[in-house]
């Protein structure tokens, strides 16, 4: 902690020594509990139905045979006889008025007038037993017991309680976070400071990519450190910053940057740790975690996931009942711009459902700015490899550049991943040094899963594979705007039995025509199996759940529709239109017709195209039963050299070329189309 901001340990003026002011502490209470039991227990011992007297009178009442029965304590050395009814008044005295009495939880007190008295020892009382009942006529029956001692009867008496003490002290410390009852209002926030001790520092040079977010937040660091730079312009910090993005795409990783960059108090916390089964709680953690904000400021406060309290009010289930989480929005609400002053504090806030968060949260004075953190483009991936390698044992045969290619699609995180991974094959393998093929391999082992080259599979069950494969390959390679192959195997992995890795351009906006290609190359399969055995099979699920999909975008939300054209029915404010759909249904039955339209077109198309050209696409079904794995220049060999090639994938393909011979059959993999059964 800073000790210039700590100012509940600073020397006040009352206190001129410098010393802590007096503070209560809940576990003084749960001593005093213990302790008020152990007085009622210790005090008030004697018990007013009982006598204790010598043991010359002991024997003497014994011989008249005035008590009931004797119990001996061999442990103490003690007797207690119970006094008959006749000779109470005899032996207690004749003002004692004998009265049964209440039960005490503490006390185990006899309901019968007794006496006690100390023995010599137990052979001797036994001896003296046993000539009284020789010498006179008595019944008295004697008990012979080794009694408890004084530990035990503590225990015996307030276990049960102690335990029930101890029972809920657990189950407060439990739900407030191990604070106690006292404590289940206050925020779980952890702070972070230059005099924090943190195991591994972040800062922005562990951010990779991400060039426009990070100048953002840098900003907002900046003018925490120099806030002069900005205020003699007349400029005022942004209250709020909300991230923006997909899952794994490094908005944790960019407020950890700012965390250890900033000079700054760094609160974190996620948005469930409001959340609790108390009515009031997050509300009350809210406030604390503010007020402790303010005491600390300038500082910044981070809220990661604050989808999990900042959702939409309104949509509450359970309607007309109060909802907790409500109103600990409507205390966030309030504490970041309300009628209070919040100056100094700085809310950074990270999400990846920003479409179901309340509007009142996202408005200028909250989150003045929302950074987006996209999926990396080429050079990101190429800068977030080089970031992840520097750990790692690689040789000369690793390119970042191809790394980066052979990776569309995938976030930070995945790319992590894929690093990883490619290390851990590679130690499997007992290299001293992360290969190229490691990571290829790493990355058919998460696209495409686990390869199962034990799975047992028919011969015709293979060549209806081959050729459902073979039909992808063909028309991505004849179609102008199809995704160009990279490779194609039947290999069985994770639930697919074959599967076909492409190369996509990464491109902003997409066309009707490229749409209709790729949708055209996904059909193939499924025209192959139909055109040359006859039969269809389950094997196309993947491919029609994906064509289907993109039919129906095409159409409602995209306008690409012959007789519905120019018309969106997409909600973007996540309000999924409530009840109804924003169409009739005529509309909706027009919208089946025309999915169906197109996907029947593309079909025929597909058809057409695998007709025209039989021949190479069985010759390439050959060699792909013979090889079970086959690249872009069999499928050159075949069929010549591809029309279309973007410059980009001239390169691609050129180093492919180069590296074939360098490495396992198994490395050359990218975004990829499966084959799964039913």
């Amino acid at each position: 902690m800073n000790e210039n901001n700590n100012k509940p340990n600073r020397p006040s003026d009352k206190d001129p020594g410098g010393n802590k002011p007096f503070k209560f502490n809940t576990s003084w209470m749960y001593g005093l509990i213990i302790i008020t039991l152990l007085v009622i227990f210790f005090t008030n011992t004697s018990n007013p139905n009982t006598k204790e007297i010598g043991w010359t009178e002991f024997k003497n009442w014994l011989t008249k045979n005035a008590f009931s029965e004797i119990t001996v304590n061999l442990n103490n050395h003690t007797a207690i006889a119970k006094i008959r009814q006749s000779y109470v008044t005899d032996i207690l005295g004749k003002d004692t008025a004998f009265t049964p009495l209440p039960k005490n939880p503490f006390k185990s007190y006899s309901n019968e007038a007794t006496v006690s008295v100390i023995i010599p020892s137990s052979d001797r009382f036994s001896d003296f037993y046993d000539k009284v009942i020789t010498q006179h006529e008595i019944d008295t029956p004697v008990t012979y017991d080794e009694g408890n001692n004084l530990l035990w009867s503590i225990l015996i008496n307030i276990l049960p309680i102690l335990l029930f003490i101890f029972l809920w002290i657990f189950i407060m410390r439990r739900m407030s976070g191990g604070g106690g009852v006292f404590s289940v209002g206050k925020t779980k926030a952890q702070i972070y400071d230059k005099s924090s001790p943190n195991s591994k520092r972040v800062t922005f040079k562990d951010v990779a990519g991400l060039a426009e977010a990070k100048q953002e937040v840098e900003e907002i660091v900046d003018f925490l450190k120099n806030p002069n730079r900005y205020t003699d312009l007349g400029a005022k910090i942004p209250k709020g910053a909300l991230l923006v993005g997909p899952p794994g795409t490094g908005k944790t990783l960019l407020a950890k940057a700012v965390a250890g960059e900033a000079e700054v108090p760094f609160f974190s916390l996620s948005g469930s740790d409001f959340v609790e089964m108390f009515v009031g709680v997050g509300a009350s953690r809210v406030r604390d975690l503010f007020r402790q904000a303010k005491d600390k400021a300038p500082c910044i406060v981070f809220i990661d996931e604050i989808d999990a309290v900042g959702r939409a009010r309104g949509r509450n289930l359970n309607m007309g009942t109060n909802d907790e989480r409500e109103n600990t929005l409507n205390q966030l609400l309030t504490e970041m711009d309300g009628f209070g002053s919040n100056s100094g504090v700085i809310i950074l806030a990270a999400t990846n459902r920003v479409d179901i968060l309340d509007k009142a949260l996202l408005r200028a004075g909250r989150f003045d700015r929302q950074i987006n953190v996209e999926l990396p483009e080429l050079n990101e991936r190429k800068e977030i490899f080089i970031v992840h390698l520097r750990n790692i044992k690689i040789d000369e045969s690793v390119d970042t550049e191809f790394l980066a290619r052979q990776t569309p699609g995938f976030s930070g995180a995945d790319i992590a991943n894929v690093c990883n991974e490619a290390a851990l094959i590679a130690a499997r393998n007992g290299k001293q040094f992360v290969q190229k093929e490691d990571f290829m391999n790493a990355v058919d082992r998460i696209v495409g899963g686990l390869e199962k080259k034990s799975k047992v599979t028919t011969l015709e069950e293979r060549r209806t594979i081959a050729l459902h494969e073979a039909g992808h390959a063909t028309l991505s390679w004849l179609l102008e705007f199809a995704n160009p192959l990279v490779k194609v195997t039947i290999v069985p992995r994770g639930k697919a039995l074959g599967a076909a890795w492409y190369m996509p351009e990464e491109r902003q906006i997409t066309t009707y025509q490229q749409l209709q290609d790729e949708m055209c190359a996904t059909l193939g399969g499924r025209a192959a199996e139909e055109l040359f055995t006859g039969k269809i099979s389950t094997g196309a699920a993947n491919d029609l759940e994906k064509i289907t999909k993109q039919a129906y975008a095409m159409v409602v939300y995209y306008g690409m529709s012959e007789r519905l054209p120019n018309l969106n029915y997409y909600d973007a404010s996540g309000q999924d239109w409530g009840f109804s759909k924003p169409y009739s249904d005529e509309t909706a039955l027009l919208i089946d017709e025309e999915v169906k339209r197109i996907i029947n077109e593309q079909y025929e198309r597909a058809k057409q195209i695998l007709t025209e050209h039989k021949e190479q696409h069985k010759e390439l079904t050959d060699v792909l039963l013979e090889k079970e794995v086959i690249y872009s220049d069999d499928l050159e060999r075949i069929f010549g050299k591809r029309k279309w090639f973007s410059r980009s994938q001239e390169i691609l393909q050129q180093q492919e070329l180069e590296n074939l011979n360098k490495i396992a059959p198994e490395e050359n993999t990218s975004e990829k189309e499966e084959t799964q059964t039913s």
